[in-house]
């Protein structure tokens, strides 16, 4: 089944709370939340905090997107917050295999994040400990940027990785997703797909959502 998760980054930030309750009544299937320190990328947003404040308003599962230098030092407070899922960079990781199993023994879903120019084979040694991976298919740091086109093939090759070993680690895309790209992404291997701009930079979130449910299911059938 297609996941979608729409991108709280993009919302009103005054409106939080409520975008999160217009996700969930459309029939979105995570809440994604990227944290930024200002370091990994240029830009700051949400902390542990807001992630315990979601956690009291949402049953959806919260998808914490750490973007940040030493991860090892966040995956405490934001796993302890509420967060369900957690990704990290492998770019910002030192000892990438210690920061995988800390998320794990949260009992949390742990995800590896690659940037767009970051090859795949540098997760070749962990890809087996992983729940998912998250594909960043935009230059981290910034919402609303368009969708980089060669990304599509390492989006395939990734698909086609996985399945050689015989693995069940679903593929997240984040970066310029939208109801115009959607179907090809899935075509090519993708299983949860990160809408932000797409949703709350329409007039109609939840009309947006909706269509993107309606799409997910329909191309995602065998």
């Amino acid at each position: 089944m297609i996941q979608i998760a729409p991108s709280i980054l993009s919302a009103d930030f005054s409106k939080i709370s409520d975008a999160v309750k217009i996700a969930e009544e459309s029939g979105a299937d995570l809440i994604h939340v990227d944290v930024m320190d200002g370091h990994f990328v240029p830009n700051l947003t949400f902390g542990p905090q807001l992630v315990a404040s979601l956690r009291k308003k949402t049953s959806l599962p919260l998808d914490v997107h750490l973007m940040v230098d030493n991860p090892r030092s966040f995956i405490p407070l934001f796993a302890k917050a509420g967060a369900d899922w957690i990704s990290i960079h492998v770019e910002a990781s030192v000892h990438l295999h210690k920061d995988i199993t800390l998320i794990k023994e949260y009992d949390k879903k742990a995800g590896l994040a690659l940037n767009p120019a970051t090859p795949l084979p540098l997760m070749n040694e962990i890809l087996e400990e992983l729940d998912f991976v998250l594909l960043m298919t935009v230059n981290p740091g910034w919402g609303g940027q368009e969708f980089i086109q060669s990304c599509h093939s390492k989006i395939s090759q990734l698909r086609s990785w996985i399945r050689e070993q015989k693995l069940e680690i679903p593929i997240q895309i984040d970066g310029g997703v939208s109801l115009s790209n959607m179907e090809e992404l899935i075509k090519d291997g993708a299983d949860i797909l990160v809408v932000g701009s797409a949703v709350f930079g329409e007039k109609n979130p939840r009309e947006a959502i909706t269509k993107m449910k309606k799409l997910a299911e329909k191309t995602g059938q065998p």
